[in-house]
Formats: C-alpha cells, sequence, structure tokens
C-alpha cells in the first residue's frame, strides 16, 4: 500500500501519524491558570504525545499544542505564553487513567485537578508544584514559542530548570541513571490505545 499524504485531510494524516509513529512519550504538563492562587482548582493539566527532547546545552524539550475544537488556543498554551513556565511529567502507566481523564476539554479555569485523584506537592520549592504520583517532573521556562501548519499548531520550547526523581527510579552510583523498568512510563499509540515498555534490552553503539 502507497498513501499519498496530499491526497488526505488534516484529520486522516493525524490517524495515520498517530497509529504509525509509535510508540510516543506523553508530556503530562501542569501550568497556572489566569486566576490561580496557590490552589488546587486554579491549575491546568493535559497531556500531549507530540513531544521530544530537541537540546541538551541548553537542555530544551518541545512539545506541539493543537487548539480546542472551537478553534480556540488551548488552555496550556495560553497559560505558558502569560507566565513563561510549566512542569513537565513523565507518567507512569498506573496513571493512564487520570493521564487520559485530563484531556478532556473544559471551559478555561475549569481545573482538571478537581476530576481525577491526585496530589500537588510543592517540596521541591519551586514557583509551580508538581503531580505528587508522578516519579518524574521538570519545571521549565519558556525559551521559544513557535507555530506551525494550516492550523497554527503551536511548538513549545521549554528549558529544564529543574528535575525531580524519586528515589524509586532514579540511582547515583555509579553515575546518575534512571531506571526505566521502575519508571514504567505510559506511551501512547493511535486512537484510544496506550502502551507499556514491555521489555527492555540492552546493545552496545558502536564505538
Amino acid at each position: 500500500m502507497l498513501v499519498n499524504m496530499d491526497e488526505l485531510n488534516g484529520t486522516e494524516a493525524y490517524h495515520l501519524m498517530t497509529q504509525s509513529i509509535i510508540p510516543r512519550p506523553v508530556a503530562w504538563v501542569l501550568t497556572e491558570n489566569e486566576s490561580a492562587d496557590n490552589k488546587v482548582d486554579n491549575y491546568n493539566l493535559a497531556p500531549f504525545s507530540f513531544f521530544t527532547a530537541v537540546c541538551s546545552n541548553p537542555p530544551i524539550i518541545m512539545f506541539s499544542v493543537g487548539k480546542k475544537p472551537s478553534g480556540e488556543v488551548k488552555d496550556t498554551r495560553r497559560n505558558i505564553e502569560r507566565s513563561k513556565r510549566f512542569v513537565l511529567h513523565i507518567a507512569g502507566t498506573d496513571l493512564a487513567q487520570p493521564m487520559t481523564e485530563t484531556s478532556r476539554t473544559l471551559d478555561y479555569g475549569e481545573s482538571e485537578m478537581k476530576r481525577v485523584d491526585l496530589n500537588l506537592s510543592n517540596d521541591w520549592n519551586q514557583a509551580l508544584p508538581r503531580v505528587a504520583e508522578c516519579d518524574v517532573a521538570m519545571l521549565c521556562e519558556l525559551y521559544e514559542m513557535q507555530e506551525i501548519g494550516n492550523n497554527a499548531q503551536g511548538l513549545v520550547f521549554g528549558e529544564i530548570k529543574q528535575v525531580y526523581l524519586s528515589d524509586k527510579v532514579a540511582a547515583t552510583e555509579p553515575r546518575l541513571q534512571i531506571d526505566a523498568s521502575k519508571l514504567d512510563p505510559i506511551a501512547r499509540l493511535g486512537a484510544s490505545e496506550y502502551a507499556a515498555l514491555g521489555k527492555v534490552f540492552t546493545i552496545p553503539r558502536p564505538e
């Protein structure tokens, strides 16, 4: 089968891409709504699976934000453009259900945190709290915002300023290392499908 992409509409191209470019990591992003006063109800939490690391010096990640069905800018992008900061989480497979719930389209200012059984923690004393149940959280500052494509998809480039790692997944000897199997990150497939890591194997790279 050969598929000519210029013969597909945007929705058809999206479904083909998301079912073939797999698995994809998920950025679970927490931002602060405009009316925030440090209450749980004032934080936005949403998952994005067009996400990757793009640079290590400085440490920069990128995730892509679409628009709401109404055509409005999504709350995550709106908040980041205003506050210039966000916390990006890597969720384990045990958090698949609440993570999916936070993908629901809500009115601006209606917090996803009210719909899920999750806790926020600010034991890392940062500008924003993190989801306590996640083993990895990255405090990021907006590095650059770009728009791409006919639908003005937002590309958010964030510089990582601090990383929280739970003791469950991280070790420091002989060097800092994260145990992928213990982290057990959820991976996005197509449609409503997700995946776990499964078998983890090692192949040394050539010198």
